[in-house]
């Protein structure tokens, strides 16, 4: 019997976990660091506008909300668990996660929570990770066939196509600018860029296609690095004493977005894709964390609990401009 749905758990100081269990209780397992949690926030593809999920009133709800804050509406105010949006590319409609029908499943929506479909139809669970660029395939995460695997399907929901098959969970897949590959994985022959498969994660392609940047403990804790797709060259972008996690990359790909805790606390940081010029930009003794760049590169969304609670924050790429977008009362 596979699990059916996900069960979320989060305390006022951003700690935080999701698990799986079968729809009878038995066999949770946490599954925390394989799910879309960069997915929090995500901007809208022309940069006017932000979806993000926030715990309210006993469930998790998406909402969308003017990049300056204003306009915040309730698209999926249900009583169920919705989480993980992804905006079409061309920013008309949401994919998301909800379990409404008493199972966790891959829905899509317009951009104002209107025309809810749903996309995937399975007793395990289903959730979304990322559109093609071209908007005509999904990247999503499954448990149908015992572990979390990643599959595609088309917008409609059908054509569905196991890009991973391993005994280990596979999750964070990426889609080059092209469309015509996906991070560590060609659907029938997975290709593992790193060379370190069990230390490496969250891999992000650059703008041009050209690299890949991902996060490794291959020199003993957490860091960021840069690969080049053709020829394997490798550039440790950070290099501190405490995890670096998380990197984003610049619409230009001359920069990236990490979260550092360096400094005994996650912040926000940029640094150039060679490593130099690293800035912290977030100083605040609450969680920071899912940093994202606007799609012109003046600023990036993050996640915060400065608050005693979730909230998405926009911070210009200088690290004036703090601007609290949602979430709380």
């Amino acid at each position: 019997m596979p699990p059916g749905r996900l069960n979320f758990y989060l305390d006022g100081s951003g700690s935080s976990s999701i698990s799986i269990a079968r729809p009878d209780g038995t066999g949770r397992a946490d599954v925390s660091d394989s799910l879309p949690w960069e997915a929090f926030p995500v901007w809208s593809p022309d940069g006017s506008r932000i979806a993000f999920y926030l715990f309210e009133e006993g469930d998790r709800d998406i909402y969308v909300a003017g990049a300056d804050g204003s306009g915040a509406a309730n698209l999926t105010d249900n009583g169920d668990e919705d989480a993980f949006p992804v905006w079409t590319p061309e920013g008309s409609r949401i994919a998301f996660y909800s379990d409404r029908d008493g199972n966790g499943e891959v829905y899509l929506m317009n951009a104002d929570g209107t025309g809810v479909t749903r996309l995937s139809d399975n007793p395990a669970v289903d959730f979304p990770y990322a559109w093609s660029p071209d908007g005509a395939r999904l990247a999503f995460g499954s448990f149908r066939d015992g572990n979390l695997e990643i599959y595609t399907m088309d917008a409609a929901g059908s054509n569905v196509a196991r890009l991973t098959d391993h005994p280990a969970a596979d999750f964070a897949p990426s889609w080059s600018p092209a469309g015509d590959r996906i991070a560590n994985s060609d659907g029938s022959h997975p290709v593992n860029v790193t060379v370190r498969a069990l230390s490496d994660a969250s891999p992000a392609w650059s703008p041009g296609g050209d690299r890949i940047a991902f996060v490794s403990q291959r020199d003993g804790n957490a860091e960021v690095y840069v690969m080049d797709v053709t020829y394997s060259y490798l550039t440790r972008v950070t290099q501190a004493a405490r995890e670096d996690t998380s990197p984003d990359w610049s619409p230009d790909g001359g920069r990236i977005a990490f979260v550092s805790n360096r400094d005994h606390n996650s912040e926000v940081y940029i640094a150039n894709a060679d490593g130099s010029a690293q800035t912290r930009l977030t100083d605040d003794p609450s969680l920071q964390r899912g940093p994202a760049w606007s799609p012109d590169g003046s600023r990036i969304a993050f996640e915060s609990f400065r608050d005693g609670q979730s909230e998405v924050y926009v911070v210009n790429s200088d690290g004036s401009g703090l601007t609290r977008v949602a979430g709380g009362p």
